[in-house]
């Protein structure tokens, strides 16, 4: 898979012809709603022609398998899909060989070794009994390099049928599903949640489930709900077994703990609370995770950031969220959503304190627009990266790259004359992301959320990782 930035007077015929692959495959891959209207600066994920197949309408999974020599086994295996049934148009799947013609001389140990891989590898490969049993112009398959493997959560906050078919189209690219959410009262009782769709369709795709605990109330994280928690050990009691009634009800998999602006004053009641969970959720066999604030120091101020202690955390729960994301907010100036290098800044902070192997670094999947000149007190719009990029489309404005945040950015002028700035993500910026992850061998990543459209993304997951499944 290549990522291409198109050019002035480009065309997908032309951006075709140029990677060696066909329109029709890029066309759905990036799920182009008018492949003839493209923009300068619009970043497309190309598929690799002798690897990769994009699931075309009328398809099935025997057939995809026949065209790349396989069985369905082999390509259900290689592209972790449960449910040889549950494929999609628009998907991207890998053919887990590539081939290789015996030259004169050639030996299969030689072969082996140029592509490191093993001679028991090659042999498997290609039914082979002998390593003597090859020839010149015999074409042979060699078993591509096995990618680095991480865990991913994606969040979802719509309980609907939307979402669920979402969850069904996406699932192989998760090994945790988390709805948004459930939040509690004063006493310790839980509110509800109609999640039962959403969870049948994870199960579906292999995908182990969170249940989501937050100290939300009417429409915003509530200090005051937090502090009556975090400072009643009885509540906590109710409180967890509340918790566990519904994780036995609905099959979760762990809690994922996501408080926010809790006071500073509730630092130390938090990590108590965090112990009193672990004791209760990790004997039955439950994981704790927390999502944290993206802290650059432990004694960064704010409300958002002061009780929320880094060093307990990475002692205390399986694994952390750094919500690594939102520095540009709907309510301040126009900025890329998750700039590059303030994801650096958290990292750094972050890997001393916190072992990398629980950290999943948050990445958004959305983009704002802004009206500019921004003034105090107004709110951009939220918009996902097609909507962006039909933005860009509709008003004829270039798309531009930032280098420091490596994130995409354009203006552009409405219909009244307003001014507006939109920041959001491609298949650029999400490789940056990706490349973090390797840098600093993190566990994973997490995804807020899912509602979003951003086909790009998921071919740039696939040829970057393999996705772990619990019990894997």
């Amino acid at each position: 898979m290549d990522i291409h930035v198109v050019e002035h007077n480009e065309t997908l015929w032309k951006i075709a012809e140029k990677h060696h692959t066909n329109v029709n495959q890029i066309a759905r891959l990036n799920q182009l709603e008018n492949p003839n209207s493209l923009v300068v600066g619009q970043a497309l994920v190309i598929p690799d022609a002798e690897l990769e197949y994009v699931v075309q309408p009328g398809d099935d999974l025997w057939s995809i398998a026949n065209r790349l020599g396989l069985t369905i086994q082999e390509l259900a295996q290689y592209n972790q899909i449960t449910n040889p049934n549950l494929i999609y148009v628009g998907e991207l799947l890998e053919t887990p060989y590539f081939p290789h013609t015996i030259q004169l001389g050639e030996y299969l140990w030689a072969i082996a070794g140029r592509y490191g891989v093993t001679i028991n590898e090659l042999l498997q490969a290609n039914n082979l009994e002998s390593p003597s049993l090859i020839y010149p112009g015999q074409v042979i398959r060699i078993p591509r390099t096995k990618k680095p493997v991480i865990d991913v959560n994606a969040y979802v906050t719509q309980m609907n049928e939307a979402s669920r078919q979402e969850v069904l189209a996406l699932g192989r690219n998760f090994t945790y599903l988390s709805p948004f959410m459930y939040s509690f009262q004063e006493d310790g009782s839980l509110t509800w949640m109609q999640e039962g769709p959403i969870l049948q369709a994870a199960e579906a795709n292999d995908v182990s489930t969170l249940m989501v605990l937050t100290n939300y109330s009417v429409d915003s994280f509530n200090s005051d709900l937090g502090a009556v928690l975090l400072r009643n050990p009885d509540v906590q009691d109710s409180l967890i077994s509340n918790i566990l009634d519904v994780i036995h009800e609905k099959g979760y998999s762990g809690l994922n703990i996501d408080f926010e602006y809790l006071y500073p004053e509730d630092r130390q009641n938090y990590n108590n609370f965090l112990r009193r969970v672990v004791a209760r959720l990790r004997p039955e066999g439950f994981s704790v995770s927390t999502a944290l604030a993206p802290k650059e120091g432990a004694n960064q101020q704010g409300l958002l950031y002061e009780a929320h202690d880094y060093p307990v955390h990475g002692e205390l729960v399986d694994f952390v969220v750094l919500m690594t994301y939102e520095w540009g907010w709907a309510g301040g100036e126009p900025w890329a959503i998750a700039p590059i290098n303030k994801v650096h800044d958290i990292l750094e902070y972050a890997v001393t304190v916190i072992p990398n192997e629980k950290i999943l670094l948050g990445m958004p999947s959305y983009g704002r627009d802004w009206k500019v000149p921004w003034v105090q007190g107004t709110y951009a719009q939220t918009v996902n990266p097609t909507q962006a990029v039909n933005l860009a489309i509709r008003y004829g404005a270039d798309i531009q790259y930032d280098q420091t945040y490596q994130s995409p950015y354009f203006q552009y002028r409405d219909e009244d004359g307003q001014e507006h700035e939109v920041w959001f993500e491609d298949a650029r910026s999400v490789q940056q992301k990706y490349n973090v992850v390797r840098e600093y061998n993190l566990k994973g990543i997490s995804y807020w959320v899912l509602g979003n459209h951003f086909p790009q993304n998921w071919p740039v997951l696939q040829s970057n990782f393999t996705i772990r499944k619990i019990g894997n």
